[in-house]
């Protein structure tokens, strides 16, 4: 076994395991197990239980984004200190400085890619998985020769094997057109999916002050490099792996958009909307003659303390003198 089998062997395992256990729920309810629907679905249940593992990384994700607006003046000033510049000396001091600030407020500019990075070995061993499911080959887990078998033969649609992809098919003879069709639509949708939630993020999800740091213009990069990556990319994977990293996509963007709805950065527009939100709400809460939650209670008066008599005092009559 290679290097590359042997960082891919415990990933192939478990995603063996949870095609596995996928297949086996939806076969208990009455699927098919060798219909592509089937599988389909076990790759859906893969999706959902990586990138459920993953959320707290996209947690950490947010956090080292909001950090990285936090010290974009800071970043700024630097850019400054050293602009027109271009000696070697002060390449070197602007670049010290920089990772010094970084390191002092522990942020990452990359942090905005590591759910992908961390996926692409569930890429890579899912491929894997499906080339070797191809040939009936059992896998490296609880994936045996019968379900490679079936796993292998399964269709989406039930005219677009799992393990084709778009070069495959065009390399056919004859060509298999409809998996070639299969393959653009999901290009197309995973592309937009990509570029969509990126634009959520710089469209959305940034200050005025920001986009006018270097980290805004790392975030333009990414909003038009990401998706022209999956463009590629994509005509080379099986619609297996294709299909997953579809789901996952959707995933991502419903994600991004719940977060940037309620959570969104302070200053950014999607601040601002969800401010009119809140507003709206209050006024209409008002208009129907409800208390607003907002609105602190009024404070009770105090009240004087009234001083008790005695036994022996009482007021005194007019008129009426007191004994000597």
């Amino acid at each position: 076994m290679d290097i590359i089998g042997t960082i891919l062997w415990p990933i192939k395992w478990a995603i063996e395991l949870i095609l596995v256990f996928f297949h086996w729920v939806w076969t208990s309810i009455g699927m098919d197990p060798t219909a592509g629907a089937t599988w389909v679905l076990a790759i859906v249940g893969l999706v959902i239980v990586v990138r459920a593992a993953l959320i707290p990384v996209f947690v950490k994700q947010i956090k080292s984004q909001r950090k990285m607006l936090e010290i974009a003046p800071q970043l700024k000033k630097i850019q400054d200190k050293y602009k027109g510049k271009r000696d070697q000396f002060s390449r070197e001091a602007m670049s010290r400085e920089t990772m010094e600030l970084y390191k002092r407020t522990g942020s990452n500019p990359l942090s905005s890619c590591l759910p992908l990075l961390l996926q692409m070995p569930i890429f890579f061993g899912l491929f894997s998985v499906l080339n070797e499911a191809q040939n009936s080959k059992a896998g490296v887990g609880p994936l045996s020769s019968e379900l490679a078998a079936q796993f292998g033969g399964a269709s989406l649609f039930g005219i677009a094997p799992l393990h084709s992809s778009f070069s495959s098919a065009a390399n056919a003879v004859p060509q298999q057109v409809s998996v070639m069709i299969i393959a653009v639509v999901m290009v197309i949708l995973m592309t937009g999916s990509q570029f969509i939630t990126q634009l959520q993020i710089v469209s959305k999800n940034m200050s005025e002050e920001t986009k006018a740091s270097p980290t805004f213009r790392q975030q333009r990069i990414l909003l038009y490099l990401l998706p022209l990556v999956f463009a590629f990319s994509g005509f080379t994977f099986p619609l297996g792996v294709m299909f997953y990293w579809l789901v996952s996509n959707f995933w991502t963007m419903g994600q991004q958009f719940i977060v940037i709805r309620n959570m969104p950065t302070p200053g950014s527009q999607a601040a601002k909307a969800r401010e009119e939100r809140l507003a709206r709400k209050g006024i209409a809460q008002l208009a129907d003659g409800t208390p607003d939650a907002n609105e602190p209670e009024p404070e009770p008066k105090p009240t004087q303390r009234q001083q008790p008599l005695g036994k022996n005092r009482s007021k005194k009559k007019p008129g009426k003198k007191s004994p000597q």
